[in-house]
Order: structure tokens, then sequence, then C-alpha cells
């Protein structure tokens, strides 16, 4: 009798503890999520400047375009230490990735052309 009421309380303890942890990772991720949105909102208008205002074969053109996407806010760890930050917009067929840590932004009209 004793053993069983034992594993039910260990029983009952797990699948609290299940509980927990997925409440705090469905926490944590919509933490993520609204932190991305506000950078991505901050990071937005900078990024339109500066890719109409580089210097590319192909124009970009954000304002006027007649299809225009946001890709969103990418990150590449480059090695141990050095994580690499990319914004990309498309307008009209054009991609333009913005560093919103140099403020650069590269225009390549396909993805091969990208880096």
């Amino acid at each position: 009798m004793t053993f069983q009421r034992i594993v039910i309380a260990l029983l009952v303890l797990i699948v609290a503890g299940i509980g927990a942890i997925g409440y705090f990772e469905w926490k944590i991720a919509v933490q993520a999520r609204t932190l991305k949105a506000f950078v991505e909102g901050y990071v937005f208008n900078e990024a339109v400047m500066a890719c109409e205002q580089a210097k590319s074969s192909t124009p970009f053109k954000w304002n006027g375009g007649k299809s225009t996407s946001v890709i969103g806010l990418n990150s590449v760890k480059l090695d141990k230490y050095t994580v690499s930050a990319s914004y990309t917009l498309v307008a009209d067929s054009v991609y333009c990735d913005y560093d919103p840590i140099k403020r650069k932004a590269e225009i390549g009209s396909s993805f091969l052309e990208r880096e």
C-alpha cells in the first residue's frame, strides 16, 4: 500500500513538473516573439532607407514597389563568439540584406547572389 502511494505521488510530481516546464517554455517563447517584433519594428525604417540608398545595378524601390515583403530578422553564428545579424527585405524580386550593427545594406537580385 505504501509503495503504491509513493509511485502515485511520484507520477503526480512528474506530471506537474512537465506541466510547469511547458508553461515556462511557452512564456519564454511569447517574450522572444515580442522582443523580435520590437527589434524588427525598430530596424524597419532604417533598413528601408539604407536599401533604397544602396548603390547597385539593380535598384531597390520599397516605396512604389508592386510586390514588397519583409523576410525578417535573421542571425547566423559565424563562430563561437561572432553572431551576424541581417534584416531582409524584398521589393519586386530584389533582395536587400541590412546589417543593423554595421548599418550597411547589400542588394542582390536573386538568392544565389546573396551571401
